[in-house]
């Protein structure tokens, strides 16, 4: 008896950390072998609530039959089934759950992020992403994912990080237009930047839920603090309603799938007064609307087609718009 417990104490002592104390979840369907295939460059930004198909049918046909990986902080594997549905062709797809620093450094999390023909970024709560992402081995292999040309995608928290700038939600509930008409400098709106490096989407921001939840107010007052922090000049939102997905190509050309709008919203520069404590004067911001079918926007000179022009403004931290009714959506 003795024996074997010295034979059990050596093998305990021998195996690795990692796999004496895993701190990730990965759950894989498919194919067991990685593949390598050739992808083409595009970038989804999902808003939220129902997932859209066509959005992910459109990364599959980028990861050339490849291997598609869900990230996220939290949650579960749900995603898996219902991708390797609509996209069997892929030779696997799998979910990885990285919770911690420390899974997000763990040398498996990121030969397995490394590896992906496609990587999506599940919703829930960004801070977690910032927090524990920011400065890790995620973060690093993502962006050389990105610079390689692999389709990338993310819904709701997910899409927020992939902007340049980022409304990191650090506190414990979300900013709401009201407070941050009222004030642009609320404890509620935290922000950060350059977590993912995707060309087509330095100098914006983005945002989810829109329409949807009112979020009109809180855009014009991440554009007036990015100003403010001197990060650009003239800063851009582009923000997605719920049940609709932008996808953007390789070139920044970008089109709409799902049910809803989504808005790029540019500022003509620093708004009129934007202080602490003082609700948000911010004039004359351009919106500009489209939607599927035929909607489209090209990123880089930062125009539409076939979408609706208009202008929104803050005064005194009430919001109004130039189209009919005032409708800031």
């Amino acid at each position: 008896m003795k024996k074997v417990l010295v034979l059990l104490l050596a093998l305990a002592c021998a195996l690795p950390a990692s796999a004496a104390k895993k701190n990730y979840t990965y759950v894989r369907v498919g194919n067991s072998t990685d593949v390598a295939t050739a992808t083409s460059p595009g970038i989804v930004l999902m808003g939220g609530s129902t997932d859209v198909d066509a959005a992910f049918t459109w990364m599959c046909d980028r990861a050339g039959s490849g291997d598609f990986l869900v990230i996220r902080a939290t949650g579960t594997d749900a995603y898996n089934p219902y991708i390797q549905g609509l996209c069997p062709a892929l030779s696997s797809v799998a979910t990885l759950i990285i919770p911690s620093t420390a899974a997000a450094n763990d040398p498996f999390v990121a030969d397995t992020i490394a590896a992906a023909e496609a990587v999506f970024i599940a919703g829930g709560d960004q801070s977690n992403y910032v927090n524990y992402w920011t400065g890790t081995a995620v973060q690093a292999q993502l962006n050389a994912l990105i610079a390689r040309g692999v389709p990338v995608g993310g819904s709701r928290a997910g899409m927020m990080v992939l902007a340049q700038f980022v409304y990191s939600a650090l506190l414990s509930q979300g900013v709401t237009s009201s407070q941050a008409l009222a004030d642009p400098f609320t404890k509620y709106l935290t922000l950060t930047r350059d977590f993912a490096a995707v060309q087509s989407l330095q100098g914006t921001i983005g945002d989810s839920h829109f329409a949807a939840r009112d979020r009109m107010g809180r855009d014009l007052a991440f554009l007036c603090r990015i100003a403010a922090n001197g990060w650009s000049g003239m800063p851009r939102s582009i923000a997605v309603d719920e049940e609709t997905a932008l996808l953007v190509d390789g070139r920044g050309g970008a089109s709409v799938a799902g049910n809803g709008k989504v808005y790029f919203i540019k500022a003509p520069g620093p708004a009129e007064v934007c202080q602490p404590s003082t609700p948000l004067t911010y004039r004359n911001v351009e919106v500009y609307r489209i939607s599927a079918p035929n909607g489209s926007f090209d990123l880089g000179r930062w125009s539409g087609r076939n979408g609706a022009a208009y202008k929104v403004s803050a005064e005194a931290g009430v919001l109004g718009s130039t189209q009919a009714g005032g409708s800031p959506y």
